[in-house]
C-alpha cells in the first residue's frame, strides 16, 4: 500500500521505517531539514538499536522517503499522524498545536480514499474532534496508538503485544484498510482491539499513568525503607512474587523520566479536569512528587558525601532518561548533574550515547568523552542511568580517588564495589561502609 507518515521524530521515523520492511511504500513528512537530510540519507537523528541498519536497508531499497512537501501525500491510502504532543508552557495540558497543524496541512490532498491514523498520545476527546473536521473532505479517522519504549521501538514496532483501533460509530471499512496495512503483523496472531475513539485514547495515557504508579510506588517504599533499616529490592522481590502484582517496574531508583510518562500523566490530569473528573486522578500528582523527590534525594546525599570529604568533584555516570537511548528529555540523571553544578560542584558527566545530546541541553556540564575520563578526579561517584556498561566495570580497575559510590538505578552489583573498597549507597538499601 502507499502510505504516509507525518512527524519524522522518534515515533514517526520508526514507524515509517517499519512500514517500509514489511513492503509498503512509504513517505514521512517533516519540517525539519536537517532531519531530513539525515533520514534521506540513511542516518538517524536519534539513537535507538536496530534503527540504523533498518532505515539505510529500507532507504535503499527505493521504498522508503522523506519530505517537508504534504502534496507528496496526496495518493497515500493510510495516513499515519505521529507528531509531539508536548507538555504546553506554563501549564499541565497537552500543547495539540502539532496535530492541529498536520490535519489543516493535510485537508487540501485527502479524500474519501483517505484513511487518517492518528499515533500520538492526545487528550481523550481529539480523534473525535479531528474527525469532525476532515468530515467534509470524505476522508476517515482511525485512533491508533502507539506502545514504544526506547530501546525497544523497532522491535515493538514490527513484533506488538497488541494493536488497537479507535473508530467512529460502525466504521468497518477503517478497520478493513488498517488491517491490510498490519497484514503481516496480524498474521503472527497478535491481539487486536478494536473500540471507540475515547477507549483508544484512554488505553495509551492510563497505560503510562499505571507503569508511573508502579515505579512512584516502590520508590515511596524506598524512602520507608531507608528510614527503617530495611531492603527496597528485597522487597520488591517478595512482593513482586505475587502474580496480581508482578515483578517487572518495581526497580527502586531515580524514577521515571523521558517524552513520554512525565508529560503524559500530567495532561491526563489536565484532561480529567476538563471533564469534571479532577479527584478521580488526584493520586497521580503524589506519584509525580514521589518521582521527583527522588532527585532530591541523590543531589542531597551527593552533596552529604561531597561536603564530609571536603571535596567538589563528583562523576555523574549516564545523562540519559534510560539506557539504550540519547534522550535526555526529562532526565532524572542530568536533572541530578545539573543541579549539583549549579550548587557549585565540579560534576564530570558521562554517557555511552547521549553525551552530544546532553550537552546542547546543558551546555555547563562538563562532559567526558570516556568512563575513566570522567571517573578520573572523581571523590563521589554517582550512578544516573543503568547502562550495561556501569554494571559491567570492575570497581578495582578505576584509578579514581573515589571511594564513595551512590547506585541512582540500584543496578551495581554491591558486594563488589564493597569488596574494592567503596561505601556503597543505593536507593532503599542499607548503606554498606567502607572495610577498614
Amino acid at each position: 500500500m502507499k502510505i504516509a507518515v507525518i512527524g519524522c521524530g522518534y515515533l514517526g521515523a520508526v514507524h515509517s521505517a517499519a512500514m517500509s520492511s514489511v513492503g509498503h511504500e512509504v513517505v514521512g513528512v517533516d519540517v525539519d531539514p536537517r532531519k531530513l537530510e539525515m533520514l534521506s540519507s540513511g542516518h538517524a537523528p536519534f539513537y535507538e538499536p536496530g534503527f540504523d541498519e533498518l532505515l539505510t536497508e529500507q532507504v535503499a531499497t527505493g521504498r522508503l522517503s522523506f519530505t517537508d512537501d504534504f502534496s507528496k501525500v496526496a495518493d497515500a491510502e493510510v495516513i499515519f499522524i505521529g507528531v509531539g504532543t508536548p507538555q504546553t508552557e506554563g501549564s499541565n495540558a497537552a500543547d495539540l498545536r502539532y496535530v492541529n497543524s498536520a490535519i489543516e496541512s493535510l485537508k487540501p490532498y485527502i479524500g474519501a480514499h483517505t484513511l487518517i491514523a492518528g499515533k500520538s498520545t492526545v487528550p481523550v476527546g481529539t480523534a473525535a474532534r479531528l474527525a469532525s473536521e476532515i468530515e467534509s473532505t470524505g476522508a476517515r479517522m482511525l485512533w491508533n496508538p502507539e506502545f514504544l519504549r526506547e530501546g525497544f521501538a523497532v522491535q515493538d514496532t514490527l513484533r506488538p503485544d497488541r494493536l488497537v483501533y479507535g473508530i467512529g460509530d460502525g466504521d468497518t471499512t477503517s478497520v478493513a484498510q488498517l488491517d491490510e496495512v498490519y497484514r503481516s503483523i496480524l498474521d503472527t496472531g497478535v491481539d487486536r482491539i478494536v473500540t471507540d475513539f475515547a477507549t483508544a485514547e484512554l488505553v495509551k495515557v492510563s497505560a503510562n499513568a499505571f507503569l508511573a504508579t508502579k515505579i512512584s510506588f516502590i520508590n515511596a517504599m524506598a524512602e520507608i525503607a531507608e528510614q527503617v533499616g530495611a531492603d527496597v529490592t528485597e522487597l520488591a522481590d517478595a512482593i513482586g512474587l505475587d502474580e496480581r502484582i508482578g515483578r517487572k517496574f518495581l526497580n527502586s531508583g531515580l524514577g521515571f523520566g523521558g517524552g513520554c510518562l512525565p508529560k503524559d500523566i500530567r495532561a491526563f490530569q489536565a484532561r480529567a479536569e476538563e471533564v469534571g473528573a479532577t479527584e478521580s486522578l488526584q493520586f497521580l500528582s503524589e506519584v509525580d512528587k514521589v518521582n521527583l523527590r527522588r532527585r532530591d534525594h541523590v543531589v542531597d546525599l551527593a552533596a552529604r558525601e561531597l561536603d564530609a570529604l571536603g571535596s567538589k568533584r563528583v562523576a555523574v555516570l549516564g545523562l540519559a532518561f534510560k539506557p539504550n537511548s540519547d534522550d535526555v528529555r526529562d532526565s532524572a540523571a542530568l536533572d541530578v548533574a545539573a543541579r549539583l553544578t549549579a550548587d557549585g560542584y565540579e560534576v564530570r558527566g558521562y554517557d555511552p550515547k547521549a553525551g552530544e545530546t546532553a550537552g546542547r541541553v546543558q551546555p555547563d556540564l562538563d562532559i567526558r568523552s570516556t568512563l575513566a575520563e570522567a571517573v578520573a578526579e572523581a571523590d563521589v561517584i554517582v550512578v544516573g542511568t543503568e547502562w550495561a556498561e556501569f554494571k559491567e566495570v570492575d570497581p578495582a580497575t578505576l584509578e579514581s580517588p573515589a571511594k564513595v559510590v551512590i547506585d541512582g538505578r540500584n543496578t551495581l552489583d554491591r558486594k563488589r564495589w564493597h569488596d574494592a573498597g567503596f561505601k556503597v549507597i543505593a536507593l532503599g538499601r542499607r548503606t554498606l561502609e567502607p572495610k577498614a
